[in-house]
């Protein structure tokens, strides 16, 4: 799984566990909603610091935003 879809896959799924609209989350976090949609679809490629903002408003770890079997998981479910 290439790298930005794994990371986009982690923040959706760290937003839906916390029940977070995208909307919420991008005001939240102060990135504007666009960004937050294309680093969710993997189009966007966000810098550490980014990632490390991200992981910061959805209380993770950067680590966990880089997690390939959650990522993978995930994917299976939600493209159901």
């Amino acid at each position: 799984m290439d790298i930005r879809k794994r990371i986009g896959w982690n923040v959706k799924r760290l937003r839906k566990e916390r029940e977070i609209t995208q909307e919420d989350f991008a005001t939240d976090s102060g990135f504007d909603r666009g960004y937050i949609s294309g680093v969710e679809r993997g189009v966007r490629n966000p810098s550490i610091l980014v990632l490390e903002r991200i992981a910061s408003a959805l209380d993770a770890d950067v680590t966990d935003l880089l997690d390939v079997r959650k990522a993978e998981k995930f994917s299976k479910v939600y493209r159901r």
